[in-house]
Formats: structure tokens, C-alpha cells, sequence
């Protein structure tokens, strides 16, 4: 994974482990304190993620047996086949992108990739320092909503496309995807469109054009 593309990730996890509390008041906390706990954070979902599949598996053998000590029942069968089915589509997610959790895990902890905590913790910072700012930006392309009503990990996932947008000027293209790739790995589908969605229109309030 590119160096840059690693600190949006961490710099979202980062996000993740500080309340909106702390955010107003972000002289009270260490950005560099928390960045293991991000990095906790993400080894945690994936130790989820893999126990949801272990369950998947232990319910479709529960189906199975059912089947073969009683008469074949179909709906047994049916309902080994829809755990098993989840499993495996959970499985596939986890396979593509265990091994980029594994490689970010161990850059984090090398003494050479120092550029990529500075950038993550820059990242965060410039949320922080701008975070009224940016969120009264993002309200007004909102249509009807508000960014609070989105789930947190929406949220930041937006506050730092607004940062790479405006503060950092990175391309258009590389901003909104690098977004979408956030989202495709945190967020859900609704919450994809969302972001994708608000980031069209945040371009359009400004003077930037699509590529």
C-alpha cells in the first residue's frame, strides 16, 4: 500500500479512538498516545470479523447434523447452505484484506516509516484545528441531513477528504477514491453512497473541477 494511502487509514483510525469531546479540547490528549490504540483498533475488527465467520461455520455444521440425525429436512439443508454462504462472502473480505492489515501493522512499528505517523497525525491535527470549519462545510452540501447523523467512521471519512481537498490539494480523483476505499473497508453500502454522494457536491460549492 502507498505510504500516503496508509496514513489516511491510520489517521481514520486515530479519528476513531478521539470523542467529540476531546476534539473541542485536543490540548488534553496525545495524538502519538493514541496512535497504538488505532492501531488496536484495526487488529480488533479483523479478530471480529474472523469470530463472526468461525460462528457462521459452527451454525451451518449445527444445521448439517440436524440433518443427518433426522429425517432429511430441507430447510435444514437451506439454512446450512445461508451460514455457510456468509462465511465464505466474509471470509473472501477478510482474505483481500488481512494481508494489507498485516503489512500496516508491521510499518507502523519500524523506525523508517516515521514519515508515515507524521502524516497521519497531520492529517488529524488539521481536522481538529479546522473542525467547525469543515463541518459547517460539509453540512451545507448535506441535503437535508447533518453530519452528525452519520455513523462516526462516515464522518471522519468525509472530515478527511475535505482536508486532502482543501488543505493539502490533493487531486480530485486520488481524494475521492482514496474515500470510497476507506468506505468499502469501515463503512457499509449506504454509508458508501453517502460519501460519495456528499463529496460530488462539496466539489461543486467550490472552484474545483472533476478530472
Amino acid at each position: 500500500m502507498e505510504s500516503r494511502s496508509l496514513a489516511r487509514e491510520v489517521a481514520l483510525l486515530l479519528l476513531g479512538q478521539v470523542s467529540d469531546e476531546e476534539m473541542n479540547n485536543s490540548e488534553y490528549f496525545s495524538l502519538e498516545k493514541i496512535l497504538s490504540m488505532g492501531l488496536d483498533t484495526l487488529l480488533n475488527h479483523w479478530r471480529e470479523q474472523l469470530d463472526h465467520c468461525a460462528l457462521q461455520i459452527e451454525l451451518a455444521q449445527e444445521e448439517l447434523i440436524k440433518s443427518e440425525v433426522q429425517e432429511v429436512d430441507q430447510k435444514n439443508i437451506v439454512e446450512a447452505r445461508k451460514y455457510l454462504d456468509n462465511s465464505l462472502k466474509k471470509s473472501e473480505n477478510i482474505v483481500n484484506v488481512l494481508s494489507d492489515t498485516i503489512e500496516l501493522s508491521r510499518l507502523l512499528t519500524l523506525s523508517d516509516q516515521e514519515n508515515i505517523r507524521i502524516d497521519a497525525i497531520k492529517r488529524v491535527d488539521l481536522v481538529i484545528k479546522d473542525l467547525n470549519i469543515i463541518n459547517s462545510s460539509l453540512d451545507n452540501v448535506m441535503e437535508g441531513w447533518r453530519l452528525k447523523r452519520l455513523p462516526k467512521i462516515d464522518q471522519d471519512i468525509l472530515r478527511l477528504a475535505y482536508v486532502d481537498l482543501f488543505n493539502l490539494e490533493t487531486p480530485i480523483p486520488v481524494t475521492c477514491n482514496e474515500a470510497v476505499n476507506l468506505a468499502n473497508r469501515y463503512s457499509d453500502e449506504q454509508g458508501r453512497k453517502m460519501i460519495n454522494g456528499v463529496l460530488r457536491r462539496l466539489q461543486n460549492t467550490s472552484s474545483l473541477k472533476i478530472i
